[in-house]
Order: structure tokens, then sequence, then C-alpha cells
């Protein structure tokens, strides 16, 4: 009996990405999957978290539960970071955009919004102050001048760095909401 699933050569389904027609498209979903990057540097915090949360047992077992406790508000707080880097990047709705960064969220209504454009530009690598070439994602609003806006997504975030192919498609999907919501 051929398991097609364990074969490596079956054709990769990239329907995945698509949303489904009976999707709420009020509900905020990001159009992409996080990067590995982004994934992987999640899974050492979180790994890191359960070496301190085991540590948190023992201190509680051995000594004072007021130490116990102290280390354990350190692993809630790995805990809370890795989920924050996961969650971060955009989401889209009917009702705007968003950009979800490690401590801030804001977001742009579609009727805000002007122009959503992918760019070649310097962009940061990794998020670090360092720039390189590359193609950005941005979004211009009223009110403000085409050169004053921050790019949603490069292709050399945490998410996209070594994924051109997955940077085209969430550009052209964020893209798309904008056209299809939006003024743009």
């Amino acid at each position: 009996m051929p398991l097609p699933f364990l074969t490596a050569d079956r054709a990769f389904e990239t329907t995945d990405d698509i949303a489904l027609p009976f999707d709420n498209r009020d509900r905020w979903r990001r159009p992409y999957r996080p990067g590995p990057w982004r994934v992987g540097v999640a899974a050492i915090l979180l790994l890191l978290a359960s070496y301190v949360l085991f540590a948190a047992v023992i201190i509680a077992l051995t000594d004072s539960p007021s130490e116990a406790g102290v280390v354990l508000g350190i692993a809630a707080l790995v805990i809370v970071g890795a989920l924050r880097l996961l969650r971060m990047g955009v989401w889209v709705s009917a009702r705007g955009v968003r950009r979800v960064g490690f401590l801030f969220t804001r977001t742009v209504p579609w009727e805000q919004v002007v122009a959503v454009r992918t760019a070649q530009q310097p962009v940061r690598w990794l998020g670090l102050p360092r720039t390189v070439q590359g193609q950005a994602l941005t979004l211009v609003r009223q009110g403000q001048a085409p050169q004053d806006v921050s790019p949603l997504l490069t292709t050399h975030n945490a998410d996209f760095l070594a994924r051109g192919e997955a940077f085209e498609r969430a550009a052209d999907a964020v893209e798309t909401w904008a056209a299809e919501y939006g003024r743009a």
C-alpha cells in the first residue's frame, strides 16, 4: 500500500496559504507563515524556559519558596517573550492592516491607506542596525509623506531571510487585501 504522505516524489501543495471561502474575513490573519529564524529563536527560548522551570521546581523543593517564585517569574517572562516573538508580523483583516511588534501594535484602517507597494531599498538585516539592499513592502497612509514610511515586510527580516518566493507571496497577499478593502 503506497503512502503518498511519506514519499518525496509528490508535488508540494501550496493551497495551504489560500484562505478558504467560508473563512471569516473580519478575523485578523497573517498572510504568511512565520520564518525559520523567528521560529528557531522562539524554540530556543522555550527550551531555555523549560530548564528555568525545572530549576524553579528544584529550588522550591530544596530552598525557600520565595526564591522559587522569582525563578518561576523569570521563566514566565521568557515564555511570554517567546510567544510574543511568534506573534510579531503583519496581520490583515477586512478592517485594516496591523503591524505587531515586540512591544507595540499599530493598526491602520483600510480607509487611511493611500498606497501599498513593493520597492527596492536598503533594509535592515534581521532587524539589526546593519542595512543591506533588498525589497520592502511599504504602506503609505493619509497625511504621511511617502519618504517617511517604514516597511511592513522586508526580504531580510526574520520571516523572509533567504525565502524570496515567500516574500513575494506575502507582499502580493497584502497588496490584494489593500486593493480589495482600501483605496490603494
